[in-house]
């Protein structure tokens, strides 16, 4: 009895190993008709993206991030077109790269996939441009970077916003 408990058991776990794998397979957001955001995508991720119409992907990470494999060389294989804007992180969270991001947006259209490591730093940006560039109000421009990603850079992002009290310093007496 206990053999055929273990061997159910195995079973399942091995389905639910494989339901999990599948549904990582899809995890990016689509915060806009036509915009997909998220981490690194695997090689299987870039095998699926033709299918799910995206075109462009528009890569966040800097030089110094391993991407474990060349992505521009393995989308230039899919017939996908590469972009990159370098975000390491809060610093670079600036006017400037908002409006390059809606520049490369603009000029790619519909079927992009904006990422950066998590989608963490992808979802920030993206609300600092619906902001800056789009004029989105602040608390909508905030709700859709969380819908593309951001987690941690939230507090930056509320205060460039203007949605969160800047850090007070200490007065001297």
């Amino acid at each position: 009895m206990n053999a055929i408990r273990r061997f159910n058991f195995a079973i399942l776990f091995a389905c639910l190993s494989c339901f999990a794998a599948a549904a990582q397979a899809g995890e990016f957001a689509q915060p806009r008709p036509g915009l997909r955001t998220g981490g690194q995508p695997t090689l299987e991720q870039l095998d699926a993206l033709p299918a799910q119409g995206v075109r462009t992907v528009i890569d966040l990470r800097p030089d110094s991030e391993d991407h474990g494999y060349d992505e521009a060389r393995e989308l230039q294989q899919r017939k996908l077109k590469y972009l990159r804007l370098p975000i390491a992180g809060a610093q670079d969270l600036t006017p400037a790269n908002a409006t390059a991001l809606k520049k490369l947006l603009d000029e790619s259209g519909d079927g992009v996939l904006l990422h950066c490591a998590s989608g963490n730093r992808a979802g920030a940006l993206l609300a600092l441009m619906a902001a800056q560039e789009e004029r989105l109000p602040p608390a909508q421009a905030l709700e859709l970077g969380k819908q593309a990603g951001m987690k941690s850079l939230s507090p930056v992002v509320e205060e460039k916003l203007g949605l969160a009290p800047a850090a007070v310093k200490p007065t001297q007496p």
